[in-house]
């Protein structure tokens, strides 16, 4: 019987086989195709010089956000990448599970609880100089504003002591927004083929030695917040009531 949520096995999407599968299907398909109905503009890969390991921290307001930031990652960058992906909905069918660890080399996270197996595995894995791709709010963005993180990406930032790359994506929500959205002013509004969409990656962070876990984590919060205010033009994006407090 094929195991199936944090118990899918995942390994066999990082060997050499299933990469250069991936590697042919994201040069010849995924990215040609994304780049063309997105009209994709991307800033700050100077931010991805270094040699890594990096810890992408990016918003979420479509299921496009994953192939459309991989596909703004330099190649040796993404081939390097794996995406944490929700385990209630990515993992609890053999086919979607199978399909997701070989088009985005994904591991299942368990978003609603903090769960040591999947922190374990994401750890080992930056540790092993893989690069790795979160999205903090826990799932896609029900207003279109930038929830609150959740603790992993400081916590993961902390303990193995990679880069964290804020990352904003600016419009994604417009793209089909009716199938891949869940804000309302993407989903009322009639669906898109295309729509430009900006993808930009932050100064790199690092914990600071007396900074705690929590600090970081609203220190890369606001990262990501101050990413969106610049480029949408909403002063008001990332911020809450408490926050006029």
């Amino acid at each position: 019987m094929t195991r199936l949520g944090l118990d899918f096995p995942t390994k066999w999407g990082r060997g050499y086989g299933a990469r250069f599968v991936r590697n042919l299907y994201w040069k010849y398909y995924i990215t040609p195709v994304v780049r063309r109905m997105s009209t994709l503009s991307v800033m700050g890969l100077e931010n991805l010089d270094g040699h890594g390991p990096f810890i992408f921290v990016a918003n979420h307001n479509s299921h496009l956000d994953t192939p459309l930031l991989l596909s703004a990652l330099p190649p040796r960058v993404r081939r390097r990448t794996i995406v944490a992906a929700a385990m209630d909905n990515f993992f609890m069918q053999t086919v979607k599970a199978f399909r997701t660890v070989l088009v985005f080399n994904a591991i299942p996270i368990d978003r609603h609880k903090i769960n040591r197996r999947s922190s374990q595995l994401a750890l080992e894995l930056v540790e092993d100089h893989w690069n790795l791709l979160l999205y903090p709010e826990g799932g896609r963005s029900p207003d279109g504003n930038l929830q609150e993180f959740k603790g992993g990406a400081a916590y993961l930032g902390e303990r193995s002591k990679a880069l964290v790359i804020p990352t904003y994506i600016h419009e994604a929500g417009y793209l089909r927004g009716t199938k891949y959205a869940k804000a309302p002013q993407y989903t009322q509004r009639p669906s898109q083929r295309r729509h430009h969409v900006t993808i930009v990656f932050g100064t790199p962070l690092r914990a600071e030695g007396s900074e705690n876990i929590r600090r970081f984590g609203a220190r890369i919060e606001e990262a990501v917040a101050e990413l969106g205010r610049t480029i949408s033009g909403d002063a008001q994006y990332g911020r809450r009531p408490s926050d006029e407090y």
